[in-house]
């Protein structure tokens, strides 16, 4: 049995992953900044799950997650960093209060979370940190550009802190889903008030896909979830784990536009090292 804390449960892939959690036997905190969505997830579980407001925003509601964990259940094994919203805009049109409040969630939410988190997940062999990016952290697109920035950050940070937990015995996974039929293009995402008519040839087609596209993506969060909890429970677990047709299309194609700019540019970009010979003399 594991335990688990799981930001982000009241809807999507956050409640779809408790729900299999819970299912399954093992013990959850399920957090949410509203508990009542929660309510009926307790009650069918009463013995191994409990539930708790965590705003990733708001100082020591992690550290009181974590104590919750070590109180009911002796410990933490699996914290799956969900919380999290978009938004869809040029970077132009986003206002600061806009985009600010997306990257204390997805950011410096999880950041915090994390760190009240890891003296918990250092005492246990095998635990593990799941970190929700999406293919919006592989690679950007237009009208995407912020909601980019805040995955591309959380891709950073959780590689850097592979390595830094790896000898620990504490494994990372950055999931980076595609369009699943959750509620990500409804509550989840914003839109930038401010429309520029100078983007009008790249980002309203952004706009479009969230009003034609919401409640029909063609991804089933069952089958995402259950992708999620076999890279959990593997012994040797992916850093990257890319879910869906249209995540691994992107990620190749990021792949490949990576590598074409390296080749084309590669003679001339390596040649800045001092001369050996000025150098001596």
């Amino acid at each position: 049995m594991k335990t688990w804390l799981i930001t982000g449960c009241s809807s999507g892939l956050g409640r779809q992953l408790a729900e299999a959690v819970a299912a399954r036997g093992d013990r959850l905190i399920a957090t949410a900044r509203w508990t009542d969505s929660l309510s009926s997830l307790c009650e069918r579980y009463p013995e191994t799950v409990r539930s708790m407001s965590l705003d990733v925003t708001r100082a020591g509601d992690a550290a009181k997650a974590v104590a919750l964990a070590e109180r009911a259940f002796g410990g933490l094994d699996v914290l799956v960093n969900n919380a999290g919203f978009g938004l869809i805009g040029a970077v132009e049109e986003g206002e600061p209060e806009e985009y600010r409040p997306m990257f204390e969630v997805n950011l410096f939410g999880l950041i915090e979370t994390t760190r009240a988190a890891l003296p918990a997940l250092r005492k246990r062999a095998g635990a593990r940190i799941v970190n929700l990016s999406s293919g919006a952290g592989i690679s950007g697109s237009a009208g995407f550009g912020l909601y980019n920035a805040s995955k591309f950050a959380v891709e950073g940070l959780s590689e850097a802190l592979a390595q830094e937990l790896r000898p620990l015995g504490v494994q990372v996974i950055i999931v980076e889903p595609g369009p699943f039929r959750t509620e990500f293009l409804g509550r989840s995402m914003l839109t930038a008030a401010r429309e520029i008519d100078a983007y009008a040839e790249t980002v309203p087609a952004r706009r479009r896909y969230r009003e034609t596209n919401n409640g029909r993506q063609a991804g089933d969060p069952a089958k995402a979830v259950a992708v999620m909890l076999q890279a959990i429970d593997a012994e040797h677990p992916p850093l990257h784990l890319p879910i869906g047709p249209r995540a691994h299309a992107i990620a190749e194609q990021k792949l490949d536009s990576f590598r074409a700019d390296i080749a084309a540019w590669r003679d001339i970009s390596i040649a800045t090292d001092f001369d050996t010979a000025g150098e001596a003399a």
